[in-house]
């Protein structure tokens, strides 16, 4: 480029990156990215202009604000503490459902099950934390599998974890009543046994049983935060969460999993996610997006 046209070819913090109601400037969008940045370690770059948009422009008409020049003034004010975190509500994903990649508990199941509740059964603790939980889909999915290999699980000290960065859809998963289309991925068996059609809001609800709430303990959690954890897991989910971060980002949370996993402990993650850095010598891939923490001190096992 010939350096007397740079400036000519620089974005300009003006430039409208997505039109509507109220326009969207590259300025807006690199003040809106920052703070979820700094919040929850959310990437966000120009081709996501439509989604923040689309995903926060009515919620700026409901404030009564003129735009999002006036919106990111408000968020970014100590006054405006609340609408930030309302904002990183409506930004994040929340798309789940029950059973989501079945391998994963087809594992839990026959790989990784049988050795814990051994040890429950000999008295010994057993922990599986959800590390981004949703609506609670996934934790009653794990519960769910626990439950048809250990009935009387709850007679033993095996607990689920469950959290999320989003304290409304918490309230959700806490609930554990859904609509009749999430139950699509589980089983008429399944269904049958452990779900209970109410009415809730003049709607059609499944709720979930209480014996698998009683398994799991709901907690509001930021990945990105001091993580309060005196004890170990036997087993992490975290899936379809850490490809919203950044490389940096992401190979600061797989070390921090390895050091909460005992050696043989699994990790889970998403189809588009692999453990990368120097967390990539802690763990064994031993299936599809499944890993086995084979410790720190040595590296990699033979």
């Amino acid at each position: 480029m010939n350096p007397a046209n740079a400036a000519f070819h620089r974005p300009s913090d003006d430039e409208i990156l997505a039109s509507g109601e109220y326009p969207l400037t590259r300025r807006d969008l690199n003040e809106i990215a920052a703070m979820i940045y700094s919040d929850a370690g959310i990437a966000l770059n120009d081709s996501k202009a439509s989604l923040v948009y689309s995903r926060l422009s009515k919620h700026i008409r409901n404030l009564g604000l003129g735009g999002f020049r006036a919106y990111c003034a408000l968020v970014s004010s100590p006054e405006g503490a609340h609408e930030r975190r309302e904002m990183l509500s409506h930004l994040t994903t929340n798309f789940t459902r029950f059973f989501r990649e079945n391998h994963h508990f087809e594992h839990l199941r026959d790989e990784v099950l049988p050795g814990l509740i051994a040890r429950a059964k000999a008295g010994g603790r057993v922990r599986i934390w959800s590390a981004a939980s949703s609506d609670g889909q996934e934790p009653y999915s794990i519960a769910l599998t626990v439950f048809q290999a250990f009935p009387n699980v709850l007679d033993y000290d095996f607990k689920i974890l469950a959290t999320d960065i989003d304290p409304k859809i918490l309230a959700i998963a806490r609930q554990g009543a859904y609509d009749e289309q999430a139950l699509e991925t589980v089983s008429p068996t399944i269904r049958k046994q452990w779900f209970k059609e109410v009415e809730i809001g003049g709607r059609r609800k499944f709720q979930v049983d209480d014996r698998l709430k009683r398994l799991i303990t709901y907690n509001e959690l930021n990945l990105m935060s001091q993580w309060p954890f005196k004890g170990k897991f036997d087993v992490i989910f975290c899936r379809n969460v850490v490809i919203y971060f950044d490389e940096p980002t992401q190979m600061r949370i797989w070390s921090r999993f390895a050091d909460l996993l005992p050696e043989g402990g699994y990790l889970y993650i998403g189809h588009s996610e692999r453990v990368s850095g120097d967390a990539k010598a802690y763990f064994d891939n031993t299936g599809i997006t499944t890993y086995r923490f084979v410790g720190k001190t040595g590296g990699r096992k033979p």
